[in-house]
């Protein structure tokens, strides 16, 4: 028989083809968790801890880009002054960044 035949015809990596799989499926896995899944898990902690210390007259910006200082604060809503004596009621949640940091890194 012909070399070439007997080596194009051989089962190739039929030993180990399997647990190589695992191997790489498993490698994708954890790269996937240290570039997308955990990067994304400590913003939404970092974006929760500053929901939690938002206090009264800090100037924060809203998910819809509003501009305001807060008023009030309940469990569930702020009231936001956005002109003098111009006030609305938001969702806690949509409240995403501090005003200052955002003028401060704009300069």
């Amino acid at each position: 028989m012909n070399v070439l035949t007997l080596l194009l015809d051989a089962p190739v990596g039929a030993a180990g083809g399997g647990s190589m799989m695992w191997i790489m499926l498993i490698a994708m896995f954890v790269i996937m968790y240290f570039f997308m899944i955990r990067p994304q898990n400590k913003k939404q902690k970092e974006i929760a801890n500053f929901r939690k210390s938002l206090q009264v007259n800090q100037s924060v910006i809203t998910a819809g880009g509003i501009h305001g200082t807060i008023k009030e604060i309940n469990d569930d809503y702020v009231v936001l002054e956005i002109a003098s004596n111009v006030k609305i009621k938001i969702d806690k949640n949509s409240i995403f960044a501090d005003a200052s940091a955002a003028n401060n890194q704009s300069k």
